[in-house]
């Protein structure tokens, strides 16, 4: 509600996704989109480490989050870590039923909108990770749970060395991993606004993109597609200059907009 005490007019979502095979076997990233009510909730997950069922990690902990939030349609930072919690427990409960599956894990970043109230919350595990664009500037949202960004923390590295560290892949939690760091859910709720923009993506998606190949990838987009075939573009020029391996890349970008107004719904229905 505004200051004049009407009801705002709920903000527009768009939404490009992009999930690449890179030089794996297979696809161990999933990711998933849900729209109920005035809630939309964006969730990207990883199978960690290339171990057996990281596919099954991924898509069981995606899929539980979509399906909560489908069910129950709760907004907050609670809500959100209730129903990564959810996924938790199904994946533990999956583990359980299937033996050969007992080492599987999967990396977590979900994003919560609440379009009517222009807030949003945020939830990880492990090295996926949350941006947020406002003024064409970015916000690393989330801080990863690896062992190099410790070593960060601890000032024995500096935060460039993180992309190209031989240990960056080394986690310390993860969903379906057993340690003492919880869910992180970021608290309080940010405030959206028009032309606002937020990356979900895994690390074989950021670790071949700096922040300023980010920044002008979003600079120069007209579309939310666009920005994302931008930045995939970019990561693609990087990979080959490495002549390293890639694992799998997905992403999801999302634009933060005002709703048509009625006139020009009108002129696009006539």
């Amino acid at each position: 509600m505004n200051a004049e005490g009407k009801v705002d007019a709920l903000l527009a979502i768009s939404s490009a996704t992009l999930t690449e095979i890179g030089g794996r076997a297979g696809n161990q990233d999933r990711l998933g989109l849900a729209e109920q009510d005035e809630l939309a909730c964006f969730v990207v997950a990883d199978g960690v480490g290339g171990l057996q069922g990281g596919e099954i990690a991924s898509a069981v902990v995606v899929d539980a989050i979509v399906e909560r939030v489908v069910q129950e349609s709760l907004f907050g930072e609670r809500a959100l870590r209730a129903y990564v919690d959810f996924a938790t427990a199904r994946l533990a409960a999956r583990k359980l039923a299937e033996p050969a599956l007992k080492d599987m894990s999967a990396t977590v970043a979900a994003v919560l909108i609440d379009r009517q109230n222009r807030q949003a919350v945020f939830a990880h595990l492990g090295d996926t990770r949350i941006y947020l664009f406002r003024a064409g500037r970015l916000r690393q949202v989330t801080k990863d749970h690896s062992l190099v960004q410790q070593f960060i923390d601890a000032g024995y590295c500096t935060p460039e060395q993180l992309r190209t560290h031989a240990l960056r892949s080394t986690l310390f939690a993860a969903v379906g991993i057993e340690s003492e760091t919880p869910i992180e859910a970021i608290a309080p709720a940010v405030g959206l606004e028009a032309g606002d923009a937020l990356l979900i993506c895994t690390d074989g998606f950021w670790e071949w993109l700096s922040d300023a190949a980010m920044e002008q990838a979003f600079d120069g987009a007209r579309t939310v597609d666009e920005w994302l075939d931008n930045m995939a573009a970019a990561a693609a020029v990087q990979h080959r200059a490495s002549r390293k391996d890639r694992d799998n890349a997905s992403a999801i970008a999302v634009w933060i907009s005002e709703p048509p107004s009625p006139q020009a719904q009108r002129y696009q229905t006539d």
